[in-house]
């Protein structure tokens, strides 16, 4: 059962892992390490989503590359340092993890639940076969006066709906961790592969906030 604090960021994805456990750092003595999972779509193209992973909960010295990893937690962002800017790292921060045999979950879970607030301008385009889409950056609280900033992205009817929004406004979301590559322009003639992580949105409802 997660706990009472964490009810506005649930995750629960399941998939094939595709990479051997990389520590990533050490808080009171814990060690947390992240690995790679493909989760399939129904187009069966694939997300890499990376998972952290707490030495307590599974034995990451072992490799599963192969076996199918169910992980329930919350979808976290921290901003890592890069040269003269800071870039924002997303990953499944686990709660619970699970090995399971293969053909016997559910097929390639892939769900999450966010209760935020819209902290830029949602970013409201067309593409040029006339598809509508909104981006949207979601400020999820966590304890201790932290907060997990989630990029969205809302399609069709939600897009239009998304743009209405405010800074400020408090919404809730339902829908799945995607994963994009892009290239990222290190100078005139160097392009770096780089991956990005969001959330593509599939129900959207507006919390009207009580006056005081």
């Amino acid at each position: 059962m997660l706990d009472k604090v964490f009810t506005n960021n649930q995750v629960t994805i399941a998939g094939e892992v595709v990479s051997e456990f990389e520590f990533s750092h050490e808080v009171y003595g814990e060690h947390f390490f992240v690995v790679n999972i493909a989760v399939c779509r129904l187009s069966n193209s694939y997300d890499i989503i990376p998972v952290m992973v707490s030495e307590r909960l599974l034995d990451v010295k072992s490799d599963y590359r192969g076996c199918v990893l169910q992980a329930c937690g919350q979808f976290r962002s921290y901003n890592r340092h890069e040269e003269t800017k800071n870039r924002l790292v997303l990953s499944v921060f686990a709660r619970e993890v699970t090995l399971l045999e293969n053909g016997n979950e559910e097929q390639n879970p892939n769900h999450i639940f966010l209760d935020g607030y819209v902290c830029k301008r949602p970013v409201y385009r067309k593409t040029p076969l006339g598809r509508e889409i909104a981006d949207v950056l979601l400020a999820v609280n966590r304890p201790y006066g932290k907060s997990d900033y989630i990029p969205c992205i809302c399609w069709g009817r939600n897009a239009r709906f998304a743009d209405q929004f405010e800074v400020g406004s408090h919404i809730q979301l339902w829908g799945r961790i995607q994963s994009r590559e892009y290239q990222k322009k290190i100078s005139e003639e160097e392009f770096e592969k780089r991956v990005a992580y969001e959330v593509s949105v599939s129900k959207l409802e507006f919390i009207e906030e009580e006056e005081e």
